[in-house]
């Protein structure tokens, strides 16, 4: 297949949707592994460490530019296929939709677009703040005091952001749409690649809906710990 091929035929853009679906999918392991960070309990010690370390290192910058860009494929992919799908009354990913397929499997779009607007409330509340300013009203954290480096407290930002019960309300609701989206972009994503025979079925469908469910919980019980002050 083609480069031009990946890109406009149905086929390419399905491909598309499947490896940057599984690389959000690591990034959303990464990312609530660093974001768990807050349940120890240290005043944000440790949280703020490990996010210095993804913020100032190479290897994590490189990523974090591939990780917009595999966003936005997914995003306008998703917005094509969608259309391309209305159009010709098929579907998405790799994944026919029988009579009595879920209700979420149908709404893919919808719960996609749930989810940008959500990320974009998210990157305006901290990865904004710390890349580009804006947490100057925030002491800044010393972590090593022997070397006198100061890292952003985003910790202090989390608690300070997550004060407000509505954008607390908020943050649930989306993770609540990252589950049901979850539930078929895992299974669709690798069934679109070719993992989809008997053999590994059940085992994926298990892992799919388990990570459906544990990966958005651990990220709704971040804003519920610091709203009802379960963490230090």
């Amino acid at each position: 297949m083609s480069s031009k091929n990946m890109f406009t035929s149905s086929v390419g853009k399905k491909l598309v949707m499947a490896f940057t679906g599984i690389f959000l999918i690591l990034f959303l392991i990464v990312h609530a592994g660093l974001n768990a960070c807050i349940w120890a309990n240290d005043e944000g010690l440790m949280f703020n460490k490990a996010a210095h370390f993804m913020g100032s290192f190479v290897v994590p910058r490189v990523l974090e530019i591939g990780l917009f860009v595999g966003i936005i494929l997914h995003i306008v992919q998703g917005y094509m296929l969608t259309l391309e799908n209305r159009s010709k009354r098929s579907v998405g990913y790799a994944v026919n939709y029988a009579k009595g397929s879920k209700w979420y499997s149908r709404s893919m779009a919808l719960l996609g677009t749930l989810l940008l607007m959500f990320l974009v409330m998210h990157i305006y509340h901290f990865w904004t703040p710390s890349r580009l300013g804006g947490m100057a009203g925030i002491k800044s954290l010393t972590v090593f005091d022997k070397n006198g480096v100061e890292y952003h407290n985003l910790y202090a930002e989390m608690k300070l952001v997550f004060e407000n019960v509505f954008v607390v309300i908020l943050y649930v609701l989306a993770c609540g749409s990252l589950a049901y989206h979850l539930a078929h972009g895992f299974q669709s994503a690798f069934k679109t690649i070719g993992i989809h025979n008997k053999r590994y079925h059940a085992l994926i469908s298990t892992i799919g809906y388990g990570f459906a469910i544990l990966i958005p919980l651990a990220f709704a019980m971040m804003p519920i710990s610091f709203y009802f002050n379960l963490v230090k």
